[in-house]
Formats: structure tokens, C-alpha cells, sequence
């Protein structure tokens, strides 16, 4: 997910210059340390009351070390699980590095930033774009931390994986997301490089990226997991309607009822989700030994009843208002239906104080109608 761009929910209008790139790179410039806390823990706290226990932050909009540590503050104060990967200030020119020098500051002192094993660090890196982003990928590489990376999503960048491949860039536990426009070619080399794929069907069908391709990748070998993204584009942390739409996605692709069955789509949120940040050895599955990352539905619901196949319910059925207890490294975190450990409202009411401010500063009205 992109945690920071939780500020900017339905800001994404209906014409060109309304859209998330420029909604994004725009107010994103406009941002402070406190402005990436409050979207950080609001963020944070929507995916845990939707019973999502982990997080990608890929962050790209570090404007400095102290909006690294702001954004690290909201991971380690919420609970969650949570990757937080370094990346550049939204806007920022290909020709220019990120802060390499905190990112070693950041590797080095991890231990300081890890809450007790909840919290890893990665590089969200931008492609192959320059000798400057080249820099950052070696300075991941280096350090050993996982990188991850968006490539394919337009039409028009279609090409972008055979470019990595070429250079032999992609690398066992490297993360590709969206991926939407692949040949034959590409996806074998991912298969053949262990590069994982994440896919976020609500942001790729509502800013027009086009149609996930899960069933392609699956059927080589890829391990892929299921997004977010940001909540600008998909508007919530639903991941119930996540599994939904791949499954109903792959299935009328295919023109085949059980193309893709629940199981394996909840296989995709769960266990092959883990093993796509690296993680699959300690979550993912409820298997001992391994740390205690549970949710709890309440099967009593209305639109749950009456009990029958679970996979089946859980992907075609449930919602997040449905997620009755959550529990993060053994922690419970929401019972009963409500959040344990976070004051809700003054998350929100921190998080509508900085929307405010921030569009303020940035000039940013909301569209006229067409």
C-alpha cells in the first residue's frame, strides 16, 4: 500500500488533470513529517479493522529522514506487520538519487526501528530509469534489503520486465507490481528469476492499467500476492472484495466457472501474499511455530449465513464488517468488532486535520463537475 497517499482519498477526479498521478505528485510535494504520521496511522488502522495484518508501505514520497521515521512512528505505534520500503520524494527527477545516506543509516540501526520483529526494510525502487536509480538498487542490493518495483502497468511501459531481464536486474525475492502488460517471455523470466508479483486489481481497473493477469502468472510458476495499493484509486482496504474480483476476473476471462476456485484465490491473500514479501516462514498459514497472525469472522452474520464452505464464504461473501478479531504476533488488536489498542477517533480526526492543511498549502480544490 501506499500508506501516505491515505490523505488523498477520492481526491482522484474525473478529468486528466484531476487524475492520481497528478493529484499525487502534486499535494505529495506539499506534505510534512506530521502529514506522513497521520496518513500512516490511519492507513494502518483501516487495513487491521478490514483484518489485513500486514502492509507494504511503499513509500515514495520520503522527502527527508524525518518523514521516514514519521511514517515508521505510525507502522510501530498502529501493531501491524509491516514492510516499509525507502523511496524517493513523489515528483522527484530520475536523476537524482534517494537519500543513500539514510537508507545505510536506516539498515544499520534497524534494530532500533524493527518493533520487536514486526517491521522490515526494503528499497521501493524505480526502475532501471538512470545511473541515479541504478545507484539505489546497488546500495539495496549491498545492504541486502528486498526491492521492489513497479513495472508494466501501462500499455504503454509494456517492455519494462525484458529491460530488467536483459540487464539481469530481477532477482530471487524481488517484487514486481501489476505487471499487467506481459509477454510469454517476461513471465517466464520471472518464474525463472523468483521475482514475486503483486496485483491490485482495484487501482489497475480504476485508473485504466487494464485487466490483472493472475491466471498467466499462476500457471508459470510465479508466486503472487494481492494489494491494495492505495486507497485513492480502490477507496478502502477491502480485501474480501480483493479475492472477489481476481477470482471473478480470471473466471470470465476465461469463460470458465471454475477457472480460479476460492480456495486458491484465499491461498493468493494468505499464504502465497506472505511468501510474495518473504515472509511465508513465519505467517501466512496457520501452521506451528510459525508467528500468530489471525483473524476471526463472525460466520453469524447476516450475509454470512448460514455456515457452509468457508473458502467459498470467506471469498465470495465476506467483508470487512464481518472481521470480528484480529490478532498480530499473538497481540489482539480488534475484538468484538472494534479496535483494542487504537483511539479511532483521533486517528481520524488527526488524519481530517492534515487532509485539510495539506490541500490548503497546495492550493488543491476539489474539480467542477463536468
Amino acid at each position: 500500500m501506499h500508506l501516505w497517499t491515505a490523505l488523498l482519498r477520492s481526491l482522484a477526479g474525473d478529468r486528466q488533470e484531476h487524475g492520481y498521478f497528478p493529484t499525487s505528485r502534486t499535494v505529495g510535494t506539499f506534505y510534512s513529517a506530521d502529514d506522513m504520521y497521520a496518513a500512516g496511522r490511519l492507513a494502518a488502522a483501516e487495513a487491521i479493522n478490514a483484518g489485513v495484518t500486514f502492509v507494504h508501505d511503499w513509500c515514495h514520497n520520503v522527502r527527508g529522514p524525518d518523514y521516514a521515521e514519521a511514517a515508521l512512528r505510525a507502522l510501530a505505534e498502529t501493531g501491524i506487520r509491516a514492510r516499509f520500503s525507502y523511496g524517493s520524494p513523489t515528483a522527484a527527477s530520475n536523476d537524482a538519487t534517494i537519500d543513500l545516506r539514510d537508507l545505510r543509516r536506516l539498515s544499520e540501526r534497524w534494530r532500533d526501528h524493527a518493533n520487536r520483529g514486526l517491521l522490515t526494510l526494503g528499497l521501493a525502487w524505480r526502475g532501471a530509469a538512470s545511473a541515479a536509480t541504478m545507484q539505489d538498487y546497488e546500495l539495496a542490493k549491498q545492504l541486502g534489503l528486498p526491492i521492489s518495483v513497479h513495472a508494466n502497468n501501462f500499455e504503454s511501459s509494456a517492455g519494462g520486465i525484458q529491460q530488467l531481464a536483459d540487464r539481469g536486474l530481477l532477482a530471487p525475492g524481488m517484487q514486481v507490481i501489476h505487471a499487467v502488460w506481459c509477454t510469454p517471455e517476461e513471465i517466464r523470466a520471472l518464474a525463472d528469476n523468483g521475482v514475486n508479483v503483486s496485483v491490485s486489481p482495484y487501482s489497475e481497473l480504476r485508473i485504466g492499467f487494464g485487466l490483472p493477469i493472475v491466471g498467466k502468472l499462476v500457471a508459470a510458476g510465479v508466486t503472487v500476492g494481492l494489494s491494495v495499493d492505495t486507497t485513492t484509486l480502490s477507496g478502502n482496504a477491502d480485501m474480501f472484495a480483493i479475492m472477489k474480483a481476481i477470482q471473478n476476473i480470471e473466471n470470465g476471462r476465461a469463460k470458465n466457472e471454475f477457472e480460479l476456485t476460492a480456495r486458491r484465490v484465499l491461498q493468493l491473500a494468505t499464504i502465497d501474499g506472505a511468501r510474495s514479501m518473504g515472509i511465508g516462514d513465519r505467517v501466512g498459514s496457520l501452521t506451528p511455530g510459525k508467528r500468530a497472525d489471525v483473524i476471526m469472522v463472525d460466520t453469524r452474520a447476516v450475509n454470512l449465513a448460514v455456515l457452509t464452505e468457508p473458502a467459498h464464504l470467506l471469498v465470495e461473501a465476506a467483508q470487512p464488517a464481518n472481521v470480528d478479531t484480529v490478532m498480530i504476533d499473538g497481540r489482539i488488536v480488534k475484538r468484538g468488532g472494534r479496535l483494542t489498542s487504537l483511539d479511532v477517533g483521533e486517528i481520524v480526526d488527526a488524519a481530517a486535520r492534515a487532509s485539510t492543511a495539506v490541500r490548503r498549502r497546495s492550493g488543491w480544490s476539489w474539480p467542477s463537475q463536468p
